[in-house]
């Protein structure tokens, strides 16, 4: 038996139960990107204010005033896309074994050819530059 291919993942309604809002989505993403909390990108400080723009989590640093978005910096940032369906994408690229094509994920999500295309791309980079980096992996520690 192939321990590998019998490991306990993730199903899909246990995963949408617990990333199938923006909400739980942006939770999930602000306590894997500052596990202690927000910190200022610029000096550390943690008093900070929360903010709704266009939907969207900002944390605004209270002594410097510096806005910070929720996915600013991320694979996230420059499509305009809501969390869920990143997640979706991730989990769904994640999960499939012999690979994900453009074509199925658009048809998954319900987004054009091109975004399912670029998102396939940002995420499939990020693992590789994830991979690529010996720190990042363990190793070194």
């Amino acid at each position: 038996m192939n321990r590998l291919q019998f490991q306990p993942g993730l199903s899909l309604p246990a995963f949408l139960e617990q990333f199938g809002t923006e909400t739980q989505c942006e939770a999930g993403l602000e306590s894997a990107r500052w596990p202690e909390g927000f910190r200022c990108p610029h000096h550390g400080e943690v008093d900070h204010y929360v903010l709704r723009k266009r939907g969207r989590k900002t944390f605004q640093c209270q002594p410097c005033r510096t806005q910070t978005t929720l996915i600013a910096g991320s694979v996230f940032q420059s499509a305009h896309l809501a969390l869920t369906l990143w997640f979706l994408a991730i989990y769904l690229i994640s999960q499939a074994k012999t690979g994900l094509s453009t074509l199925a994920l658009k048809r998954y999500l319900g987004v054009s050819y091109p975004m399912a295309w670029l998102i396939q791309h940002k995420l499939m980079q990020t693992m590789t530059e994830r991979d690529a980096h010996p720190m990042r992996r363990g190793a070194g520690r």
